[in-house]
């Protein structure tokens, strides 16, 4: 029944992050039925939602993505979400996501475009009154987000992007970080190691959600590969509702406690 549409190419470690996305949406249930029981409703957000299913590389094995993973998670909790907003810059990935959310009971409003484009379409649509959810990465994404009265986040931070390509990122001219810390550069020294850049720029990040009012959780998680224990990155969640992150501390962890970017 699936054959017909494409599939993504993830890593192992891709479960452990829809493990915890799955955990969340389960234990937040009691307050998003709240909002689904009134007038604001319950959304869900993923502005990269790629095909919805994968292929993990190296063992074949075939699994839902984070848009299926956050439907069928709301769903068999008996409360799922007023709204799931979907969105990528492949319309035949995201058209193939919409598809499957349709064929698992879910009715689904689909954007096509880049992340910075189709956030502001999404907001433009959603109840103020609200409880929403996303699952993100870049910058300018959060901030838009971060206009929301009640908006929780699990952000990606990729580590292993951050080490690999330090070099070229920090050269003159390239700007290929301006999206994810605006303005990093009158911050954060060069004149350092690469571990304290990448430091020092995490936390200016870090500083930057914090100014927009939304203030990360104390822990974040590390998620690293399955061969070397190569760190590939981190999950952040972001919420102004101190209850929220309380359910956060309860499921982040599948190993131990980690301050916010500790040992980057």
């Amino acid at each position: 029944m699936d054959e017909d549409l494409p599939l993504d190419e993830v890593g192992p470690w891709a479960k452990e992050k829809h493990e915890r996305l799955r955990k969340y949406i389960d234990i937040s249930r009691p307050t998003r039925r709240k909002f689904v029981q009134g007038p604001g409703g319950a959304t869900y957000i993923d502005l990269y939602c790629g095909s919805g299913r994968a292929i993990v590389r190296d063992t074949g094995e075939k699994i839902d993505g984070s848009p299926l993973v956050a439907f069928k998670s709301s769903r068999d909790g008996g409360v799922q979400f007023s709204e799931m907003h979907i969105a990528d810059a492949s319309e035949h990935l995201c058209r193939a996501a919409e598809r499957r959310l349709i064929r698992a009971g879910g009715r689904p409003s689909l954007e096509v475009g880049r992340a910075e484009v189709t956030v502001a379409r999404i907001v433009k649509r959603l109840n103020p009154y609200g409880l929403h959810f996303a699952f993100l990465d870049p910058f300018s994404v959060i901030e838009t987000l971060g206009r929301l009265k009640r908006i929780d986040m699990l952000i990606h931070v990729s580590a292993q992007d951050l080490q690999r390509n330090l070099h070229s990122y920090t050269q003159p001219g390239d700007a290929r970080l301006d999206r994810f810390a605006p303005g990093w550069r009158n911050a954060v020294a060069l004149n350092q190691s690469p571990y304290r850049i990448r430091a020092a720029l995490l936390d200016y990040w870090a500083s930057q959600v914090r100014a927009l009012g939304l203030p990360p959780a104390q822990h974040a998680e590390l998620v690293t590969g399955t061969e070397k224990n190569q760190r590939l990155y981190w999950l952040v969640f972001v919420s102004r509702n101190d209850f929220a992150k309380q359910l956060w501390n309860k499921i982040r962890s599948l190993s131990g406690q980690r301050e916010l970017f500790d040992g980057t």
